[in-house]
């Protein structure tokens, strides 16, 4: 018992150091994992040895991370999403299968060999995949949606191949034909009854539970949701996640949706960090060092073959090149079913071990760069793009009439830079003013549908010159750019101030954390959203409370001209995040009570000079009432509430100042 606790206990350390690590170093955490993994297996410091009880564990990451990924889904989405999951999934699995098996065949392996390695292969990982991809813009993405697909049939198809290899190992005694539409027949079963139950029994047992008003039995319902789920499927031969991941899906229709997703969240991420950890290790540094040069030539083959072939399928669906290689991209690696029917190949020696391992580090690998791959698949397909076919986006773009003349009679017009909701806004009350206006955006859907409605839109990155020339700026009167992140906005004011140094540039932030960057760089107005709600907000209050509306106006317009200065800060909670990157943009509010032992007791706000300190005062509270901004002649009393404004660590030291002197 107390070597399992220290095991355990080592475990958990190396994984906060090594989040910890890879977080500074912006590298995802699932890297993070696959080293402690590798520093706990046989060629670290071998603190944990492979057991049937700890993959179950770690399976169960994949069952609750397959069960919020459900709560995303509804029936109607997975029904619109039936040509991608029977079409792309399907001919994804089967080509790169046979291509693979084809490969093998010519470098002399076996044929049922041959067809488990090529099986295997062609699944992709849908633990990281979906993990990368749960909780940001790239599940609603279209290669996100694709990709989700594809993954969904791949989770199908793992059923038929764990039935197949051991048939092959056997000799095909029984019918393979008959006993995968055996397992296929149990599959249709099991899935109407889930779905029956998941439409009328689940959202009567969560309403009688949300009734109980207890939080604990909430999680524990949700908790046991899924793993029965799981364990049904796991019952009659089907995969515990696509068991989980139906009754997510029929619990996605309920109101109870966000809040199952909030309870299974911890458990999910847990479970996952362990699942990554037993795949790492899994990874025999021994072998991959002494075979790196076929470690590496089987990575870039396996890297090509599946991109190559998945392109192409998704390409044939119709799909645009970028989307078709981005998709392509985020599967790539191999899946941890891939392990799975490794184990069961070596078991019924359709493998030897030397092939195993040669496979399981390439898979391995293949994961770790994934994270990689999927967060930047669609910058990566544009670059792939534009080298192996110059003309491409340029042809593209012609398809989408990027005609520049139509633009060069036009003056003193606006130039949005995004043409999302907010810039389809702008655009609206630009229309009602008769105010001319030319919009870039570079997502193609939305530009086709755009221009089919006859709007003066484009496509292209906005941060390109030549870009920005064809919506003729240099004869703007004004540039709006919708886009909230910093960097992308950055590099688009860049360009603009070399076409048009003179030209008013309008940016929305969400905040104000790069409000004086960004005027550095000559950005005319900066309207940060939260800031710019507030005052919406106070607005309303203040009419409703019978304040006259010019006083209103006068207050806002003021706000504006003073950069939101009465808006800067606020006290902090236990939700206010405090990561090292927000504290360094983060004014806090904080107030310091003096002390009959303070320093700074009987000295006046000016003699403090607080402003040295780079902390601004914003009140002072004395015998219960308040002094709003207090003069430097001041004199601070005991008993004094002195309200301070400014960074996390300045106020800290103002404070310490403050009450001591130093």
């Amino acid at each position: 018992m107390q070597h399992t606790f220290g095991v355990y206990f080592y475990i958990l350390i190396a994984a906060v150091v090594l989040i910890w690590l890879f977080k500074r170093l912006n590298l995802p955490p699932i890297l993070a994992y696959l080293a402690v993994g590798i520093l706990a297996g046989k060629d670290g410091f071998f603190w944990l040895e492979q057991s049937e009880q700890i993959h179950f564990i770690a399976e169960l990451g994949i069952v609750f991370l397959l069960f919020s990924l459900g709560l995303e889904f509804s029936i109607p989405r997975l029904l619109a999403m039936r040509h991608i999951v029977f079409g792309v999934g399907v001919m994804q699995v089967v080509l790169t299968t046979l291509i693979a098996m084809l490969l093998l065949l010519l470098a002399g392996i076996s044929m049922v060999a041959a067809f488990s390695i090529g099986s295997l292969v062609a699944l992709s990982s849908t633990a990281i995949v979906v993990k990368q991809v749960s909780g940001s813009p790239l599940l609603r993405s279209r290669q996100g949606q694709l990709a989700i697909g594809v993954l969904l049939f791949q989770d199908i198809a793992v059923v038929p191949l764990l039935i197949a290899l051991p048939l092959l190992a056997g000799g095909l005694e029984q019918s393979l034909g008959l006993t995968i539409l055996t397992a296929l027949a149990k599959g249709g079963i099991v899935v109407a009854l889930l779905m029956a139950v998941g439409k009328w029994v689940l959202p009567k047992i969560f309403s009688e539970i949300a009734q109980t008003r207890s939080d604990e039995l909430f999680v524990l319902t949700t908790l046991l949701v899924a793993l029965i789920a799981a364990a049904l499927t796991s019952a009659f031969g089907l995969s515990m996640a696509l068991g989980a991941f139906l009754a997510g899906m029929m619990l996605g229709e309920s109101e109870y949706r966000h809040q199952l997703e909030a309870d299974i969240r911890p458990f999910r991420d847990i479970l996952m960090g362990l699942f990554f950890i037993t795949i790492g290790m899994q990874l025999d540094m021994t072998f991959v060092l002494a075979n790196s040069q076929w470690v590496a030539f089987g990575l870039v083959g396996l890297l090509t073959l599946k991109v190559i072939v998945t392109y192409c399928v998704t390409k044939v669906m119709g799909e645009s090149h970028e989307n078709a290689l981005a998709t392509a991209l985020m599967l790539c690696q191999m899946g941890e079913f891939s392990f799975v029917l490794i184990s069961l190949a070596l078991k019924f020696s359709l493998l030897n071990s030397a092939n195993a391992s040669l496979l399981l580090s390439i898979g391995v690998l293949s994961m770790a760069i994934t994270p990689y791959l999927v967060d930047n698949g669609g910058m990566l397909a544009r670059k792939m793009l534009s080298a192996l076919a110059p003309n491409h986006l340029k042809n593209n773009q012609a398809t989408i009439d990027s005609s520049d003349s139509r633009f060069e009679g036009l003056s003193q017009h606006v130039v949005i830079c995004g043409y999302g909701r907010v810039g389809q806004i702008i655009a609206r009350f630009l229309k009602t003013e008769a105010i001319p206006f030319v919009a870039i955006d570079s997502d193609t859907i939305r530009v086709k549908e755009a221009q089919a409605a006859g709007e003066n839109i484009y496509f292209g990155q906005a941060k390109q010159k030549e870009v920005l020339r064809g919506a003729n700026i240099a004869n703007s009167r004004l540039v709006i750019i919708t886009i909230s992140d910093k960097d992308s906005a950055l590099a688009i004011v860049d360009s603009i101030k070399k076409l048009a140094p003179e030209v008013k540039i309008l940016i929305r932030m969400r905040d104000d954390r790069h409000l004086a960057e960004l005027k550095a760089q000559g950005v005319t107005e900066v309207v940060p959203e939260k800031l710019e709600a507030s005052l919406m907000l106070v607005s309303h209050v203040l009419f409703l409370t019978g304040v006259p509306v010019r006083r209103i106006l006068r207050r806002v317009q003021a706000e504006r001209r003073n950069r939101y200065g009465l808006l800067h800060g606020y006290f902090p909670g236990d939700s206010t995040p405090l990561s090292p990157d927000s504290s360094d943009h983060l004014e806090f509010l904080h107030a310091i009570a003096i002390t009959e032992d303070a320093f700074a007791k009987g000295q006046s706000l000016g003699e403090l000079n607080l402003s040295k300190r780079r902390v601004d005062v914003t009140g002072l509270r004395r015998n219960g009432k308040e002094i709003s901004f207090p003069n430097l002649d001041t004199v601070l009393l005991a008993q004094d509430i002195l309200i301070v404004r400014g960074k996390p660590r300045r106020v800290e030291r103002a404070e310490r100042f403050l009450l001591e002197g130093r």
